[in-house]
C-alpha cells in the first residue's frame, strides 16, 4: 500500500512537472529581465531562459547558439548606458509551445550624446521537462530615415533631366524652388538631402545619388539599396 502511494505521488509530481502553465505577463517579465541584464552584461539570465539548443537570428543578420549568444553578453563600455523597454506585446500560448512578439525600444546615451533605436522581436517559448525557455528568437530593426540635411539648389541644375533604366523604364528629376523630385509613371516623390549630393525618400531605405562623369556633366542616377547599385542612365 505504502508503495502504491508512492508510486502514485510520484507520477503526479511528473505529471505537474510536464505541464507547466505560463501567462504573457510571466513571459514580459522574464523577457524584460533579460533586457536588463544587458547593460551590466549579467549573463545568467540569459543562460537560464535560453534553451542549450537554441537558435537566435538577431537584427545584424548574426546567427548564434548559445554558446556564441551567452558569449556575447559583456558589460557596456565606459561612458556608455543605456536600456531596453518591451513594448505591444503580444503572445500565443498553446500547449507546451508559447510566442511571444513585441517591441524593444532601446535608448543608448554614449558620453552624453543620446542615440534611439527601435527593434521587432518574436521569441518562441517550449515547454521541456517543466521548464519554459526560449528555443528561437529572431529580431529586426525598424527601418528610420536619416536626419534631413541641407541641400544646395545650385546643384539642382546638374540632376534635373530624363534617366532611362531600361526601354520604357524611365524616370524625371525635377525641381520646385528649393526642393528636389523623381517623378515616376505619374508618382512624385520629394528627394530629401542627407547632404548636398546624398538623397532619401520619406519611408524608403536607401539613397538616391547623382553621378558625375569626366566631362563634369552628370551622366546616370545611382539608386543604392543595401550597398548595391542600380544605375538609371541620363538621357537628357
Amino acid at each position: 500500500m505504502k508503495l502504491a502511494l508512492i508510486t502514485f505521488l510520484s507520477a503526479v509530481t511528473l505529471a505537474c512537472a510536464a505541464d507547466v502553465p505560463i501567462t504573457q505577463d510571466e513571459l514580459v517579465r522574464r523577457t524584460q529581465e533579460l533586457y536588463d541584464a544587458i547593460v551590466p552584461g549579467n549573463q545568467a539570465p540569459w543562460q537560464k531562459y535560453f534553451a542549450d539548443d537554441c537558435i537566435f537570428a538577431d537584427e545584424k543578420g548574426r546567427l548564434l547558439d548559445k554558446p556564441k549568444l551567452i558569449a556575447d553578453i559583456t558589460p557596456m563600455p565606459a561612458g556608455y548606458s543605456g536600456a531596453i523597454k518591451i513594448e505591444k506585446p503580444q503572445s500565443r500560448i498553446i500547449g507546451s509551445t508559447a510566442i511571444l512578439s513585441y517591441d524593444a525600444d532601446e535608448t543608448e546615451t554614449i558620453f552624453g550624446q543620446n542615440l534611439k533605436a527601435r527593434y521587432h522581436v518574436t521569441d518562441t517559448w517550449l515547454q521541456r521537462n517543466g521548464e519554459w525557455k526560449i528555443i528561437a528568437s529572431q529580431a529586426h530593426r525598424y527601418y528610420e530615415d536619416p536626419a534631413v540635411g541641407k541641400a544646395d539648389p545650385k546643384k539642382f541644375t546638374d540632376y534635373i533631366g530624363a534617366y532611362e533604366l531600361a526601354p520604357g523604364q524611365t524616370r524625371s528629376v525635377i525641381a520646385e524652388d528649393d526642393r528636389l523630385f523623381v517623378e515616376r509613371n505619374g508618382k512624385k516623390e520629394q528627394l530629401l538631402p542627407e547632404t548636398s549630393e546624398v538623397f532619401f525618400r520619406k519611408g524608403v531605405e536607401g539613397r538616391i545619388l547623382f553621378r558625375y562623369a569626366s566631362t563634369g556633366k552628370v551622366d546616370a542616377l545611382i539608386d543604392r539599396r543595401n550597398n548595391e547599385d542600380v544605375i538609371w542612365r541620363k538621357t537628357k
